[in-house]
């Protein structure tokens, strides 16, 4: 995964209303203002009331725009809660090497700072939207994974090397049974149809409001193929009684479960040896693992 570089840091609000007001000078005197809560693969920031900037963080990032472009108007009518809406491509200019995007502002909390969701609604929620996802047509020249994805929707042997390595950050005695989980999910595959994956099911990337899932963001890692990597929320943000109830309502067979769990052990390990001790990715990360113990009988 590439780091936040490649000049993206040197970015303001300042260089945002200069790009604008090359670009879409209409625009340029709205207010622009930098979100608190950033992802790794874009910076934004909020344009006036109505309206975003997402500029991607690296190269490696840049041909997520096209795909969003492309894909979110495809999937937003199928789905269980608002997503996305492009409605400009910035082209690359002196001041940003890379296309960028103006979107529809989407209201809500992320689920990372929102301090009032009920988990079990969540859990539901969560369930519903996959469902609606999973179900969508799935055209011939849909994404595939690959590398600007992350190779979401693969099957997961392609990351058992990784997470083999990255399984020394964990506690010793929690070694032995990491590996025999991702070395069982390497050993399953997904022999359906492959279905729409979102890719990165982060907390940060679901907005809430009154207690609710009301929207998805960030679609730049979707891709057709397995859905187990959509899965791993199970651990990552659910506790014990509400990943019951995601379990129940999102369905899937044993062996999509077996490579979820895989999916979640991977993440948590490549993040705990690559976060600093003090970061919030690695208590998120010990989370999982607790989560994950938790669920050991499963």
């Amino acid at each position: 995964m590439e780091a936040m570089t490649d000049g993206c840091d040197e970015l303001g609000e300042e260089v945002v209303r200069l790009m604008l007001a090359e670009q879409f000078p209409q625009w340029a005197n709205l207010e622009i203002k930098e979100v608190e809560h950033q992802g790794w693969d874009n910076r934004t920031f909020r344009l006036g009331d109505d309206l975003s900037v997402r500029l991607p963080s690296a190269e490696g990032y840049e041909p997520q725009v096209d795909r969003e472009h492309r894909w979110l108007p495809f999937l937003a009518e199928g789905l269980a809660v608002p997503i996305p809406s492009p409605v400009a491509k910035g082209a690359p200019s002196p001041r940003f090497s890379r296309v960028w995007s103006v979107y529809r502002w989407l209201p809500g909390e992320p689920l990372v700072v929102s301090q009032s969701v009920d988990l079990d609604q969540l859990a539901a929620d969560c369930a519903s939207f996959l469902r609606s996802l999973e179900s969508l047509p799935t055209p011939l020249d849909a994404p595939q994974p690959q590398p600007s994805n992350g190779f979401r929707g693969d099957p997961f042997r392609r990351y058992l090397p990784e997470g083999e390595a990255a399984v020394a950050a964990l506690d010793a005695a929690r070694q032995p049974r990491a590996l025999e989980w991702m070395r069982a999910a390497a050993n399953t595959t997904w022999d359906r149809a492959p279905v729409w994956v979102h890719g990165d099911m982060a907390s940060g990337n679901l907005l809430t409001r009154d207690g609710r899932l009301d929207a998805v963001i960030d679609f730049g890692c979707m891709a057709v193929g397995d859905p187990a990597c959509d899965l791993t929320i199970a651990w990552t943000i659910f506790d014990e009684p509400s990943r019951e109830r995601f379990r129940h309502e999102v369905g899937h067979h044993i062996d999509t479960w077996t490579r979820a769990r895989g999916w979640a052990v991977w993440k948590a390990a490549i993040t705990m040896q690559a976060a600093r001790a003090t970061s919030a990715k690695l208590k998120d990360a010990q989370r999982t693992v607790e989560e994950l113990w938790r669920d050991d009988a499963w």
